[in-house]
Parts: structure tokens; sequence; C-alpha cells
């Protein structure tokens, strides 16, 4: 640690009235009650106003939530390899203009752990092969909104998953369940944002991409995955991915089989987003 930050932390450690002892207890109560969430609510995000009430249950100076959670932060990422990444909660884009937020900032924050263990090893050592095609469905609905410039209907999003064999009343999917609830998992993640819009024929369910899908880490992962499957199917021909929907064929009988590769998943994906998306952008 650097003699300026350390003076600083210093300093912010002797103004809280706190002995070492328990500012230690209290760091590792942080950190095991987001490790067990996460692994609970399967990556939910943590929302800080949890974390400051479990910090001040028994204290009260204002200080101290702040010190706890950027040390808790630190331990996270020097002995457990993970980084606590701070979201910013987004709206949806319709409520973006003309409308100030009334939620404070500190209770719109809310954390997410990010494994900063290369990619090879954590695949090799550390990945749950179980929930593979979790994520595998992760990544497809966010390349369907994606390549349909970011925000898609509920009818329009379910058109497409139809067509890998995923069907919105099916209650008893053999890798997911209940699809309607897997696919409302990715709101609760916050890689989706879901909104009801009023129009002239009724009321539309809208869903946007939400701040983890718009992550640059996540998104630049997507694009590259996106062009790879592109280029292992088409070779050297181009693929926009841009806001501007992708225009191909698509083919049909593709569908998501159990146990098949995430990659197989992608390609099926790069094949068969609708050709109504494309007209809409024309």
């Amino acid at each position: 640690m650097p003699l300026n930050m350390m003076a600083s932390y210093n300093e912010e450690n002797s103004q809280i009235d706190v002995s070492q002892e328990e500012k230690d207890k209290l760091v590792a109560e942080v950190i095991r009650h987001v490790l067990f969430k996460t692994y609970q609510s399967s990556g939910c995000p943590i929302k800080r106003e949890d974390l400051t009430q479990l910090i001040t249950k028994n204290y009260r100076q204002r200080s101290l939530p702040a010190l706890v959670i950027n040390e808790a932060r630190d331990k996270l990422s020097s002995i457990f390899g993970y980084e606590m990444k701070e979201l910013q909660r987004s709206r949806p884009s319709s409520n973006r203009q003309g409308r100030v937020s009334q939620q404070g900032t500190a209770e719109a924050k809310s954390y997410v752990i990010v494994s900063k263990v290369p990619p090879d090893i954590y695949s090799k050592y550390i990945e749950d092969k179980s929930t593979s095609h979790v994520t595998g469905f992760t990544f497809v609905v966010i390349s369907i909104v994606h390549l349909a410039g970011g925000k898609i209907s509920e009818e329009n999003l379910w058109h497409q998953l139809r067509r890998l064999g995923l069907n919105e009343s099916d209650e008893n999917h053999p890798c997911f369940g209940n699809t309607k609830q897997t696919l409302e998992m990715l709101v609760q993640q916050r890689y989706l944002l879901k909104e009801k819009v009023n129009g002239p024929e009724g009321n539309t369910v809208m869903y946007e991409l939400a701040e983890r899908a718009l992550d640059e880490s996540i998104s630049e992962k997507l694009k590259d995955y996106i062009a790879q499957c592109w280029r292992a199917r088409y070779g050297g021909r181009l693929l926009s991915l841009g806001s501007v929907p992708v225009r191909y064929r698509p083919v049909r009988g593709s569908s998501y089989q159990h146990g098949e590769p995430r990659f197989r998943y992608f390609l099926d994906i790069l094949e068969i987003v609708s050709n109504e998306t494309t007209a809409e952008a024309d």
C-alpha cells in the first residue's frame, strides 16, 4: 500500500472508536455474507444497504461501513481472487430523460463478485460445469437483446427462444425447469431491465440490457464470442455488431439439446434471430 494511502487509512481508522479485533470481525462477517449470499442467490447483486445494516447492527459510527466494506473488498481480492464490483442501478431508457431518481445514491448501489482468475484456469479448476447451461442461456438471451439493438419486446424475445426449443409455458424443462423464472432471474441478476410500456395497442413488456450486460468486460466478451461463432460458420463474411440488427438467412429446425456445447448454442442464435427485427431496422 502506498505511504499516502496508508497514512489516510490510519487516520480514518484512528477516528473510529472500534478496536482492531472488532473491525477484523466485521470485515470477516461482510466477506462471509457476500460469499454465501452470492451462492444462495445464484449471483444476484448484494445491496450496499444490506452490508451497512450488517455493520451498524451494534455500532453507530457513520464512517465505519465504508471502511469495513473497502477492507473487505481488498481481502476478497488478495485472498479469494474476487473483485467486488460496484453496480449503479440502471433505469429503463424511457425513464432516463426528464426524470430524476428520488432514490439516494447509496441506496442504489450494489455489488457483485467477479473472479480475477485467468479464464483458462477458472474453466479447468473452478467453474461449476453443472450450471454451464444457465451460463449459456444467459449469454444467448443477452446476445438476442444485443443483436436486436439493446431492447426487445417480451413477445419477440420468446419468439426467438421458441426457435431454440424454449417455451414460456414450460414449467418442467429438463435443463431450466420453469423457463419464465429462469428469464426472470436475469432481471434479478441485473443482466436485463424489464419495463411495462403503454402503447396504442395496450401494454407491452420490454426487456433491455442492464448494467451487468453493459459492463465493458461482458460486452466485449459477448461481441468477441458472437464474432467467433460467425467466422466459424461463415468464414470471412462480415458481421455488424453495432446497434443495427444483423441480416442473414434464418435456418429452420434449430433446437437446443441438453449437453451440447455453448458454442453450438451460439451458432444456432446467429442463424435464427428473426427477419422481423431486421425489417424494423429497414
